[in-house]
């Protein structure tokens, strides 16, 4: 069956992220033109009908591992194996067990403060500003939409040269906004000045990139970071327009990243099921953490700096701590079916919030591990959500079309 995602329609799992459609309900894994796009999916399936013969000898079947990759393999998987093993000795208790004292947390009460309306398509990733007030939506209505979350109203509209948007950004000054998807680039605006047409101005267009773009974070005005389903992680410096340093870590799309609160590390999440820890100051990986049984499709730094939650396809959502290097608890829903799509961090710590496929966000109480509430007003699914800097309010967008502020 060809997936669909974009006018309606449950999407199938699946292992990339880019021809899933599941994990990100967007587009196929080539790239449609940035200024021909089909006005329903179903335009790019085959039309319906018996399905036509194909030639088995033009069926390339994959090859397989020769001995020498075979034996490679094998030490790897071993050596991960040792690394688990050698972790689970030296976890001698629980997060559960190690907070037994403490005493229940209240129930979160978060309403919806704001209903954001405007977009007119499928909404995919909404950011916070630095200054608390403002955020930022990308659609597959081909627009991003930078909101006042305090009355609601819209600041600017920007319309894009591509509506596949997986991720957006905004600087922390508030002055630069950024986007990309399955353009296979990423896209910097001026949100200070306009063009010719009355739009936020583009300033930047990052090339180079064989596979969507899947996330992106800026560390400040010149410097932006990216993740795309060609592996890679690419450091822009964005006053000389070049890339600082481009790398390639994970065995699969990379498809989240959060940045470390003082901006000096970085996390990131990869449908290869691990999450790795960066230096944003050199290209190194610095620690490796599994776990997950499938995709990370979401990653979020706690407040201290010293662990970080995750949202994964797996049905489950984590906590890893970077000291003890391994994972401290795990946290699934009630009902145990849906999948996480996005993940946030109170900024006391002591809640993680997931955006999930159930059109909810759960909420748990990461010390005792208890599953702690449910924010149910979206229509459909969850795709993303963000967590305001001073820990007020928090931003979700949804299939639905909408984006609501919680408070």
């Amino acid at each position: 069956m060809c997936p669909r995602g974009i006018n309606g329609g449950a999407v199938g799992g699946g292992a990339q992220a880019a021809a899933e459609w599941g994990s990100r309900g967007l587009g196929p894994t080539t790239s449609p033109s940035p200024t021909e796009h089909p006005s329903q999916v179903g335009e790019l399936c085959p039309p319906a009908g018996p399905t036509p013969l194909v030639n088995s000898d033009a069926i390339t079947m994959p090859p397989k591992d020769d001995p020498e990759t075979a034996k490679l393999r094998k030490e790897l998987e071993d050596l991960v194996n040792k690394i688990k093993e050698e972790q689970k000795k030296v976890a001698d208790t629980t997060m559960a067990e190690a907070c037994a004292s403490v005493g229940d947390a209240p129930k979160v009460r978060l309403v919806t403060r704001k209903n954001l309306k405007g977009h007119i398509n499928k909404v995919n990733s909404v950011h916070y500003s630095g200054d608390n007030r403002h955020a930022v939506s990308g659609s597959l209505d081909g627009k991003l939409i930078i909101w006042d979350t305090w009355t609601g109203n819209k600041i600017q509209v920007i319309p894009l040269r591509s509506s596949w948007v997986m991720s957006v950004a905004f600087a922390p000054s508030g002055n630069f906004v950024a986007c990309g998807g399955m353009d296979n680039m990423c896209t910097v605006y001026d949100v200070n000045n306009r063009d010719s047409t009355g739009a936020a101005k583009i300033t930047r267009e990052l090339l180079g990139y064989e596979g969507f773009l899947s996330s992106c974070r800026f560390l400040d005005d010149n410097t932006l970071i990216t993740g795309s389903g060609d592996q890679k992680i690419t450091h822009w410096d964005l006053e000389k327009n070049v890339k600082k340093q481009e790398f390639t870590g994970h065995n699969g799309d990379v498809v989240t990243m959060s940045l470390s609160p003082d901006n000096n590390t970085y996390v990131t999440g990869s449908v290869d099921q691990s999450c790795k820890l960066w230096d944003a100051r050199s290209p190194d990986c610095k620690q490796v953490f599994f776990g997950h049984t499938a995709d990370v499709n979401s990653v979020c730094f706690h407040p201290s700096g010293q662990a970080f939650g995750t949202g994964s396809e797996d049905k489950s959502s984590r906590l890893y701590d970077l000291r003890s290097d391994q994972q401290l608890a795990q946290f699934a829903p009630p009902s145990g079916q849906p999948g996480f799509t996005s993940c946030a961090l109170s900024s006391s710590g002591r809640f993680i919030m997931c955006g999930a496929d159930d059109n909810n966000i759960h909420i748990w109480d990461t010390l005792k591990v208890q599953h702690n509430g449910i924010l149910s007003s979206h229509e459909n699914r969850v795709t993303s959500i963000s967590m305001s800097t001073n820990g007020m309010a928090l931003c979700s967008a949804s299939w639905d079309q909408n984006v609501r502020v919680w408070g």
